[in-house]
């Protein structure tokens, strides 16, 4: 049986340029049963309009088979301005998600979409609850209107980041003083993206909701 992945940054596998930061579905092969193979197709910056725009969807559609699972996970992309990766959380995002569920359920496989997670976005000292706009709002009534997997990683990513607090929830980004990393020499402060830590810690989390599916 095969995992595939279907999602942005969050999830990417990295390239060498872009160490130390981490997505989590470079480890998720980690925390699973052995017997499933990890496809990853995630890529930085993709939305669910440029994902399949650019025929990665219709790749894991030649791939996927009976018994096979699809994770499903974008937001942070599709609310950005650029006509090539922009939705709407009411309408053609909506309509994308099912696009995805479509390619599983037509091979006989399983859709499970997961809710984007937060970004680090404090506001006065307490974590903005719209860190990601309507997308994991939206995907979430998608899945309980249409009786899809879900996992909500939005609402458990902010419960974990507001606990932490500002400060503490930084070792869970791509966090970098100056001089401290060569592909940052000029250090970096990065909301979105993990290092490995919170990759890591991501990952394991999902592989415990995973089984309620797999």
């Amino acid at each position: 049986m095969k995992l595939f992945i279907a999602g942005d940054s969050t999830a990417a596998n990295k390239l060498p340029n872009k160490r130390p930061e981490s997505g989590w579905g470079e480890y998720i092969k980690d925390f699973i049963s052995p017997n499933l193979e990890v496809k990853n197709y995630a890529e930085n910056g993709r939305s669910t309009k440029s994902f399949i725009a650019e025929g990665r969807l219709f790749q894991i559609e030649t791939e996927i088979e009976e018994g096979d699972f699809l994770i499903i996970q974008f937001g942070h992309n599709d609310s950005k301005p650029d006509k090539e990766r922009h939705t709407e959380p009411d309408k053609d995002y909506l309509e994308n998600l099912e696009r995805f569920a479509t390619v599983a359920v037509s091979a006989h496989a399983m859709p499970i979409f997961i809710s984007s997670i937060t970004r680090r976005k404090f506001v006065d000292g307490k974590l903005d609850p719209n860190a990601v706009a309507d997308y994991p709002q939206a995907m979430k009534a998608f899945c309980e209107k249409n009786n899809y997997p879900f996992i909500d990683m939005y609402k458990i990513s902010q419960d974990i980041i507001s606990k932490m607090g500002d400060e503490d929830s930084k070792k869970f980004h791509n966090y970098l003083l100056s001089g401290e990393n060569d592909n940052y020499p000029e250090g970096i402060t990065d909301d979105t993206h993990f290092s490995p830590y919170g990759a890591k810690m991501y990952a394991s989390i999902i592989a415990i909701e995973l089984r309620k599916y797999i």
